[in-house]
């Protein structure tokens, strides 16, 4: 390791004394202290709503603490606002990337920094020798909207290192990645590391905390519980050190599936012209550089190509795939935000592949959405309201026709005490909370009406170890219960933990089978990306 790797030589790059930040009825953040060092990859840790984002937030000057003091590089700074951050060589990448899909990879790099280098061939040149330097592989002239989310995330990064950042903030930037993804990711990282440069990494997921982090800052209620050395600590430490208590695992080897079936889709086939009758969605893009198109011409490529499957009473079935090749249309199509071309899907032996959103919803189907701002919550709203949506015609939410606010209220209340919804009251928005209790709050609201089937994409993402063992409690026993479920995660441990059965998914076909009892994830993420097909056998070279 380089000196200007090591946490033991490196001079600190950023210090947090004393950081407090209150909103109305909540201390985001109490008296947090933080040193981190030059060169280093720095990882912070802790539930949702432990307050990781809003120091961020403070540190990037989109919010400024109530007290406390930021040193940059020795010097005492404040922050106004983030051209401040970015003045003082910070720059931060943002969980939901901001890219314009419309726009090519040099003009969103360039777009709002013009007068640094033009927005010509010298712009250009700079973006190749940025790419160049640190191994990010970026094309200056492709269009971002037929990048897959890796490469988004490395036009991400190239932005704020053309800007001059010198301390990158990096928000959960592995929730979408496949593990191909995330060890190119890691990779990135070090060559960033080696060139002096220095990472802060926001992420739930510890297991790869450990493998890429100098330090680690825990937090935990707005406040900083230690920092673990990655060398001498492990993965169980980490989670007791967050939450009090053992690390879970969504392992389980229990079989609820019964012969009764619940969904049954025959031949689903959606091109590219169908029609989209709620919440238009851009067609699907192909994300990494094995899955680089759809057969066709993009007017009439197959976004769905004939999809076959039976999920039965007390089954959870897992789709793996690389996002961008179908999964989103899939759900779409079943819970009746598309039209497929062709193809039959039915609900407990009833033909529903025509009916709306709002009848699916009522026979029985839960819906956590793979987009929980666009399509799960009213960030403006209050959270009881939130609790209502997807469910106006339901109890308690309606009576006799009519909406029943009392028994809203208290139901939010209710889901809120269930599922650990950290938050002041149900009057505050959605939008106020973490992603993680967002999370939260949409699945104690799906899974309130005893749903028959769950459509559920990614259901922990961006939550702790804690909330997510949470749900997966909640999910393993409304199987028990006879519960069908369509699994969709970016995450092959949760897949193959959860799973009784698991199909890849690939160019909008179902390319792939595998027992979740003996598929490692390695040869999961081969069928991800077009590498193997047929029966994933398990082999001792997966393993």
């Amino acid at each position: 390791m380089s000196p200007a790797a090591d946490p033991a030589n490196g001079s600190p790059a950023v210090e947090l004394h004393g950081i407090t930040k209150r909103f109305p009825g909540v201390v985001a953040n109490q008296d947090i202290d933080i040193t981190v060092r030059k060169g280093t990859v720095h990882a912070l840790v802790g539930e949702n709503g432990a307050g990781k984002s809003t120091l961020m937030k403070i540190l990037y000057g989109m919010q400024k603490p109530d007290e406390g003091t930021i040193v940059i590089d020795g010097e005492k700074a404040e922050f106004h606002n983030p051209a401040d951050a970015i003045a003082r060589g910070i720059g931060m990448v943002h969980q939901h990337f901001m890219l314009a899909d419309n726009l090519t990879v040099l003009e969103n790099v360039v777009l709002g920094a013009e007068k640094l280098h033009g927005i010509g061939s010298k712009a250009r040149r700079k973006i190749m020798e940025i790419s160049g330097a640190y191994g990010l592989n970026v094309r200056p002239d492709v269009l971002v909207e037929n990048l897959g989310v890796a490469d988004r995330q490395r036009v991400e990064i190239l932005k704020v290192l053309y800007r001059g950042a010198r301390i990158l903030i990096l928000d959960e930037p592995t929730a979408v990645l496949v593990p191909q993804e995330v060890d190119a990711l890691f990779h990135n990282l070090r060559e960033l590391k080696a060139e002096g440069l220095t990472v802060i990494f926001i992420s739930h997921k510890l297991g790869e905390v450990l493998s890429v982090a100098d330090e680690i800052t825990v937090i935990r209620r707005g406040t900083t519980v230690g920092t673990a050395d990655p060398g001498h600590t492990t993965v169980k430490q980490l989670a007791e050190m967050m939450v009090g208590s053992e690390l879970p695992s969504p392992e389980t080897r229990e079989s609820t599936v019964t012969d009764v079936p619940m969904l049954e889709v025959e031949g689903l086939t959606l091109i590219e012209s169908g029609t989209v009758t709620e919440e238009p969605e851009s067609a699907a893009r192909p994300e990494s550089a094995e899955a680089t198109a759809y057969e066709g011409t993009d007017a009439g490529r197959r976004l769905l190509d004939d999809i076959s499957f039976t999920i039965h009473k007390g089954e959870i079935l897992g789709i793996a795939g690389v996002e961008g090749n179908g999964q989103t249309e899939l759900i779409e199509a079943l819970i009746g935000m598309r039209t497929p071309d062709s193809g039959v899907i039915r609900l407990a032996g009833r033909d529903i592949s025509r009916e709306p959103t709002r009848k699916r919803r009522e026979g029985g189907i839960g819906y956590i959405p793979e987009d929980r701002h666009r399509h799960g919550l009213l960030l403006e709203s209050p959270l009881w309201e939130n609790r209502i949506l997807g469910h106006v015609t339901e109890e308690p939410n309606s009576k006799h026709g009519l909406l029943d606010l009392k028994a809203a209220r208290a139901d939010t209340e209710r889901i809120i005490r269930e599922y650990d919804v950290r938050t002041p009251g149900i009057e505050v928005t959605a939008g106020s909370l973490s992603g993680g209790n967002q999370q939260k709050l949409i699945v104690g609201r799906e899974m309130s009406h005893g749903p028959r089937l769950l459509i559920a994409a990614h259901p922990t993402r961006g939550v702790d170890v804690g909330a997510q063992a949470a749900i997966w409690d909640h999910i393993r026993d409304a199987r028990r219960e006879g519960l069908a479920v369509l699994l969709v995660s970016a995450d092959l441990d949760e897949l193959i933990g959860l799973s009784d059965t698991l199909r890849v998914m690939y160019r909008g076909r179902l390319v792939a089978d595998a027992d979740p009892a003996t598929v490692t994830p390695e040869k999961l993420g081969s069928a991800m990306t077009g590498a193997v097909t047929g029966h994933l056998e398990h082999t001792e070279d997966a393993s």
